[in-house]
């Protein structure tokens, strides 16, 4: 174990995780670091080696945060027929030709609603105002949970992510969070138990009762509900966020971007890229393995950073740079190998939607304050003030 990675805080991982990545890529691709209490895999090389190999990585990590705070197995804490079996439970509602169908129709108003919302000139936080509830509001409809107001669900989020990244298993969080999955929970047993009955075309319906003759029990798709509860109004909102203050810091690429819409899908690749939104796919070793020189015993938990593998200057010159005109190559934003993620192409078309209706609306957007943006598990701006006109 390096001495650096043994100095290494969450407190300093939550401010800004880069420069960690970038020195930890340097010297030890491949190190434990105690904090999190896992060996961290940041370059491309071992983040794809770590999350595209089930056999000698298995996706199950007993006591992870995830487990701990949402249940087992998750879609995400779990491999072979189970993940089989809840994957094709979820993606009939998020394949890419699925979405295609009904996204626009979805999402387009809801975006109208939330701009009509905000002031025709003046100043708005477009995190809390704009970008959080187009997010969750996308989300719980498309899930079934349409009659569950914006404000709880964006509460539920927050709740949830303490739990799902407490690697240092601090109390208040996880408090918080299984106060959240409770709630959760009860608010949402009449919607199960009419979905039960009666099924539709939701989320929901489908994890209730695709694939198999009868419902299945609850404890077989609950946790699973609670990581999209969690991830589906992460990747989309908060990434959206990201992707608009990297328009609002580089004056050529918004002046571009406003020119061609084309380049818009670019300009979302590229900032969440730049900003991942979500940090890492959780692995367990199977086996004593050697990688990038460490040796990991059997048992031993490890994490592909994917956003430390989406700066890599191997893969990616100037990785630390947001560039348009970057070459088109895969990013790891969505993850590797069997888990990666369900909800890409609602999450990219979302935002889509989401910043085309903000810049068509707004003929100038100028940040008003320089946001906090923080999270290595979960990164964003936590609000992003902007004079809108």
């Amino acid at each position: 174990m390096s001495g650096f990675a043994a100095e290494i805080e969450v407190a300093h991982l939550d401010d800004d995780p880069y420069p960690i990545y970038a020195r930890l890529r340097a010297e030890s691709p491949v190190a434990w670091v105690p904090a999190v209490g896992m060996w961290l895999a940041t370059s491309w090389e071992t983040a794809v080696a770590v999350a595209s190999d089930p056999g000698l990585f298995a996706a199950d990590m007993p006591g992870s945060p995830i487990d701990r705070s949402f249940g087992s197995p998750t879609i995400l804490t779990c491999d072979g027929e189970p993940h089989r079996d809840l994957r094709r439970s979820i993606d009939p509602k998020y394949r890419p030709a699925a979405v295609e169908e009904y996204i626009d129709d979805l999402v387009e108003p809801i975006v109208a609603e939330r701009l009509d919302s905000l002031p025709d000139e003046g100043e708005a936080d477009l995190m809390a105002d704009f970008f959080e509830p187009v997010s969750v509001r996308s989300l719980g409809v498309v899930l079934g949970l349409a009659d569950v107001d914006d404000e709880t669900l964006r509460r539920w989020f927050a709740a949830l992510a303490d739990g799902a990244t407490n690697f240092e298993g601090d109390a208040a969080k996880q408090e918080h969070s299984d106060a959240a999955c409770a709630e959760i929970e009860e608010t949402i047993a009449p919607t199960l138990e009419r979905l039960e009955r009666e099924p539709d075309d939701s989320t929901i319906s489908h994890m209730i009762h695709s694939g198999v003759d009868a419902a299945r029990p609850r404890d077989a798709y609950l946790p699973s509900l609670k990581v999209i509860l969690l991830g589906g109004m992460q990747e989309p909102g908060h990434g959206a966020g990201s992707v608009l203050y990297a328009l609002l810091t580089h004056d050529d690429a918004m002046r571009r971007v406003r020119a061609d819409p084309e380049l818009l899908p670019v300009a979302i690749e590229e900032g969440m890229r730049w900003i991942s939104p979500i940090g890492t796919q959780g692995r367990r070793a199977t086996r004593d393995v050697e990688l990038a020189g460490a040796e990991l015993a059997k048992d031993a938990p490890v994490a592909a950073v994917i956003a430390a593998a989406n700066r890599d200057p191997e893969r990616f010159s100037e990785p630390d740079e947001f560039r348009l005109d970057r070459e088109r190559q895969r990013v790891a934003t969505f993850g590797f190998g069997r888990h990666f993620c369900s909800g890409h192409a609602f999450s990219r078309a979302q935002e889509r939607i989401a910043l085309r209706g903000l810049l068509d609306r707004y003929g100038s957007l100028e940040l008003a304050a320089e946001p906090p943006i923080s999270g290595w598990e979960f990164r964003a701006p936590r609000e992003l003030r902007v004079r809108l006109a």
